[in-house]
């Protein structure tokens, strides 16, 4: 899964502008998650059309990043972010990020980032849901 991660100083509307462009261009957005950090907004999300979300972004004065993230199905109970997450750790690979997407009927999806991307995929292949 693509990400989109939009950096910049908060204001009032910044949601609401970021997807504002991205309806104008008929882009769906499919997760979005919003935070502060002292005064600046850290927006990332990702969309069903996500070169033309980009190029949206772009041409209305965003700053975007992109980021790859591996999605994972995990079994929604007690340790089981723990036992995938100990696995980049006896690994040595350091986690970006971690969003736990959605929660239902017994399941979690869980996106995760790294650096060293290809390595993060083999240590989750038995988990994960796209490549």
């Amino acid at each position: 899964m693509k990400e989109i991660i939009i950096v910049s100083e908060d204001r009032p509307g910044l949601v609401a502008d970021i997807s504002t462009v991205l309806a104008e261009a008929d882009i769906n957005i499919e997760f979005l998650s919003a935070e502060i950090v002292g005064g600046t907004a850290i927006t990332i999300l990702s969309a069903d059309r996500y070169d033309a979300a980009l190029r949206a972004l772009s041409a209305a004065g965003f700053h975007a990043l992109t980021e790859d993230a591996i999605v994972v199905r995990l079994d929604d109970k007690p340790g089981e972010l723990a036992r995938i997450t100990r696995r980049f750790k006896e690994a040595g690979i350091s986690l970006r990020s971690i969003r736990i997407i959605r929660r239902d009927a017994g399941q979690s999806i869980v996106a995760l980032s790294a650096p060293r991307t290809q390595e993060a995929m083999e240590l989750v292949k038995d988990v994960m849901i796209t490549s």
